[in-house]
Order: structure tokens, then C-alpha cells, then sequence
């Protein structure tokens, strides 16, 4: 039996959530949520995470166009430590550097603007990053 796969766009400011169906195949949007500390927000996830009993959580891992990685990617490596707190689980980062890029077309293509923009941003961007990673391990 396949397990489901959750996607995570962590930010500073909004945190978007994705889950992968259970063959993964394809990823939908879970949620945006507003990020108003680690506690509160560990909690909300754990929640997320009892309800789909994820193998894998991917984060998206933000690096410079270069590949370096910053200030950013350390942000995220410091919330997967604190993932740790509440899931024992695999805990994979995938290169996310032009899934918010991705993201902004796709609403843009789907004519999506103003609040409704703000609020499904980070969760389009979870699901890029979901099915980015779930495609590059397809294969092996």
C-alpha cells in the first residue's frame, strides 16, 4: 500500500500544505497557514499530519539562483528541526527555487488576484514543490 506524501512551502509569513493521493501521482492543496510562530504552528501541522499519516514530508528548500543557499534555507532547515518535535518520519527538501515563480503563473493563468491570490499562493507553491519531487522520484 502506498502512503501519501505532504508538501510544505514554508515562509516567514504564510506556510502552504500539500498532500500527495495515496499512489502519488498527484498532489492537492491542503491549506495556507498563517505563520504566527513556531508553537502554533507546529501544532496546526500536527494536526495535518495525524489526519494523513505522511512516509514523507518534503520542504521546500530555498536557494539562490546560484545554488547557494542563504539566510532562507537555514530558516527551513531550523523548521524541519522543530518538524522533528511532532513527526519521526522521513523529512526530504526539494529544490524549490522556482515554484513561487510557478505558483504566481499559475494564478495568473487562472485569473486569481487580490485576497483570494494572497490566501492560495503558498498552497499552489506546496503543490509545485510536491509534485516537482514526486516527479523526479517517479523513476527510481
Amino acid at each position: 500500500m502506498m502512503r501519501r506524501i505532504l508538501g510544505i512551502d514554508y515562509g516567514d509569513a504564510r506556510v502552504g500544505v500539500a498532500v500527495s493521493d495515496l499512489l502519488g501521482i498527484t498532489a492537492q492543496g491542503v491549506k495556507t497557514i498563517k505563520n504566527r510562530g513556531y508553537e502554533k504552528l507546529i501544532d496546526e501541522l500536527k494536526g495535518i499530519i495525524d489526519e494523513y499519516s505522511p512516509e514523507t514530508i518534503v520542504l521546500g528548500l530555498p536557494k539562490n539562483m546560484d545554488g547557494s543557499e542563504g539566510f532562507r534555507a537555514d530558516a527551513t532547515y531550523e523548521f524541519a528541526e522543530k518538524l522533528k518535535e511532532v513527526y519521526n518520519g522521513n523529512i526530504e527538501f526539494y529544490d524549490e527555487r522556482l515554484s513561487s515563480v510557478g505558483a504566481a503563473r499559475f494564478l495568473n493563468e487562472t485569473n486569481t488576484r487580490g485576497k483570494d491570490r494572497k490566501k492560495v499562493l503558498d498552497t499552489v507553491a506546496a503543490c509545485i514543490i510536491l509534485e516537482g519531487y514526486m516527479t523526479l522520484h517517479k523513476n527510481k
